[in-house]
């Protein structure tokens, strides 16, 4: 939950946090992105660290980080001292969050993963939903004239129940072929991911300079130059990132351009649901927040039930329909913030549109993960999350530009065009999702 958690709790405290420290807009921002840019960059080696090292030490190492940071910026007194710490927070929680997804490879069948992996999705639906629910019960209560400070200080009992529970029941497990670390892709893999998400998540705020521009084109020779040295160095039987020959099952591959491509609607959708809700509609924050219920529950429906009951028996199909079933309601949210009606009509819109992306992403994280071998789990969980943060990050940078861009004069945003954006996301979606193999798990071949 703590991962999770803190990248929605802080969104209800960062305007109390500008207030209290007269800081700067820019300062708040970093506030929320200095959080999400430092989990997506060290993903990749956390995942590979627990290949190494063992996913339960990292598990338990990457908790106690995490709950350190979490009281250092609870204890911050200048917004630079905040900045750092959630930085700090975002590194850690990297290392403690793909070693889950890595233990339940390497504790379960693919085809009971399926299930396992769908509870693990609820909780995280749930814990989006509690966070800014959360936040704003502790900063209403202020209990000993803590108020924002308590939405971190919070996490310190929760991550010392977490240690010693993890202590006691989790078992040790690591990859048996990992001969050592590269540190040269590392280091190349994380500049290339920075060079991306950078522009990404602050171009629109700074005015898209040459630099950004600079950057995303750095991005793809950077990824180009880790996968020639892992190449070279697997050929040569020395360490490395991940193993090149995950890339060589379709499987594998087209899942995660699925998981880019969905994440990046998704995000996208999210992000011109909340915004013209607010805008648009004159909804407050807390009227907006109401309305991402139904979606959420649909969203847990999707995952706990559907995807996780239907995908054993009909395989790609479920990632079409539950897609197909997203890109309508999708657009029938978004044309309902565009023509402004009453907001019963948008609940039951919002709660198939939530099933519709549950429905698919349920099922896809076991999907991606069904043929990969459990030797390489730590690395293959790093390069599932990361691709997940990129999405995410791709899809606001793309719908907001088009929903801010296309707007015409004197108007706050273009619907249509954000729309348009997203659905062309989920048909190419869908595209990958037809050229996935027929049968999806190996026990079920057999």
């Amino acid at each position: 939950m703590l991962e999770i958690v803190d990248v929605t709790i802080v969104n209800t405290a960062l305007p109390v946090i500008r207030r209290d420290f007269g800081a700067a807009a820019v300062q708040a921002q970093w506030v929320a992105a200095g959080y999400s840019l430092a989990f997506a960059l060290f993903l990749m080696l956390g995942g590979r660290l627990g290949d190494r090292f063992g996913y339960k030490r990292l598990f338990l190492g990457g908790v106690a980080g995490f709950t350190l940071a979490s009281l250092l910026c609870g204890l911050s007194g200048t917004p630079a001292q905040l900045i750092a710490a959630r930085v700090v927070q975002g590194a850690t929680g990297a290392m403690m969050a793909p070693q889950v997804m890595a233990l339940v490879q390497v504790l379960f069948a693919p085809l009971e993963r399926v299930a396992k992996l769908a509870w693990v999705g609820v909780i995280g639906g749930l814990s989006a939903i509690c966070g800014p629910i959360l936040g704003g019960l502790l900063i209403h209560a202020d209990v000993a004239g803590l108020g924002w400070r308590s939405v971190f200080l919070i996490n310190a009992p929760v991550g010392l129940f977490a240690i010693v529970v993890g202590w006691r029941l989790l078992p040790d497990a690591r990859s048996q072929h990992v001969r050592g670390l590269d540190l040269v892709a590392t280091v190349l893999f994380s500049a290339a991911v920075a060079a991306l998400l950078v522009p990404l998540v602050r171009g629109a705020d700074l005015g898209w300079q040459a630099w950004h521009f600079a950057l995303l084109a750095a991005s793809p020779l950077l990824f180009v130059a880790v996968w020639r040295r892992t190449r070279a160095r697997a050929a040569a039987g020395a360490a490395t990132l991940f193993a090149p020959e995950l890339f060589a099952q379709g499987q594998f591959t087209l899942g995660l351009a699925i998981a880019l491509l969905f994440g990046a609607a998704t995000g996208g959708f999210l992000f011109v649901f909340a915004f013209g809700a607010q805008s648009l509609l004159g909804y407050s924050a807390l009227e907006t927040g109401l309305l991402h219920i139904p979606f959420s529950a649909g969203v847990m429906l999707g995952i706990a039930f559907l995807g996780r009951k239907l995908v054993v028996a009909r395989g790609k199909g479920v990632l079409v329909l539950g897609i197909a079933v997203l890109a309508l309601f999708a657009a029938g949210t978004l044309g309902w913030i565009a023509s402004g009606t009453g907001w019963l009509l948008a609940l039951p819109v919002l709660a198939l549109a939530g099933t519709g992306m549950g429905t698919t992403n349920g099922p896809l994280t076991p999907i991606i993960l069904a043929r990969v071998d459990t030797a390489h789990a730590g690395a293959a969980s790093g390069l599932v999350k990361t691709v997940q943060e990129l999405g995410m990050a791709l899809g606001i940078a793309l719908v907001g530009t088009a929903f801010f861009a296309g707007a015409p004069r004197g108007e706050v945003g273009n619907v249509w065009a954000a729309t348009g954006v997203i659905e062309g996301l989920l048909a190419l979606c869908l595209v990958c999702a037809a050229w996935m193999p027929a049968s999806l798990f190996p026990e079920r071949a057999a």
